[in-house]
């Protein structure tokens, strides 16, 4: 039998504070101008550890967007997958503790850091797994709070990050016309 993954939902976790380039400009030395022909970033989410915003937070909510949007609960899952660089601890990992936060309870789950392309090798690897039929279903998530880790003082590097979270479901199909062609890394 030729299994395929699809793309069943998506969603998304992130701060409510929002960091424009107008408040950079108040204590590091750049502007507007200077971030936005660059980058094209306008504003970044920022975390609030007092408010309890953390990457298990922000994972935790775009799971759960992702699995409504699959029609999903968590206790359909049977991977779970976390891209991140800055998880709140060493152990349990993000990957575990959404798990337990979901019911997943027959799910695995695990982080791996890979930075930037953290998402996409969950993806790979996902995609891997249901290809070759060890699972049904699997959640893939991205999540940082990177602004715990920026050198403020940094012009070249401080505008760039926030903090946020995205998660895809993926799912077994048969069909190969509605299926993901492949990922490269």
């Amino acid at each position: 039998m030729n299994y395929f993954s699809k793309l069943v939902g998506t969603g998304s976790g992130f701060p409510e504070r929002i960091v424009t380039n107008q408040e950079l400009e108040t204590f590091v030395d750049t502007n507007d101008e200077w971030i936005r022909t660059r980058t094209g970033i306008q504003a970044r989410r920022m975390a609030d550890r007092s408010k309890g915003e953390s990457t298990v937070s922000f994972a935790e909510a775009a799971a759960r967007e992702a699995l409504k949007a699959a029609g999903m609960t968590g206790s359909e899952l049977e991977m779970i997958v976390v891209g991140t660089v800055t998880p709140d601890t060493v152990m349990p990992c993000v990957a575990n503790q959404v798990q337990e936060r979901l019911g997943a309870t027959k799910a695995f789950g695990f982080d791996l850091s890979a930075a930037c392309s953290g998402f996409i090798y969950g993806l790979s690897m996902a995609d891997s797994q249901i290809r070759t039929g060890q699972v049904r279903t699997a959640l893939v998530i991205g999540a940082e709070t990177l602004s715990s880790l920026i050198n403020w003082n940094d012009r070249t590097t401080c505008v760039l990050f926030g903090d946020a979270a995205g998660a895809a479901v993926l799912q077994r199909t048969e069909d190969p016309a509605h299926s993901i062609i492949g990922t490269q890394i």
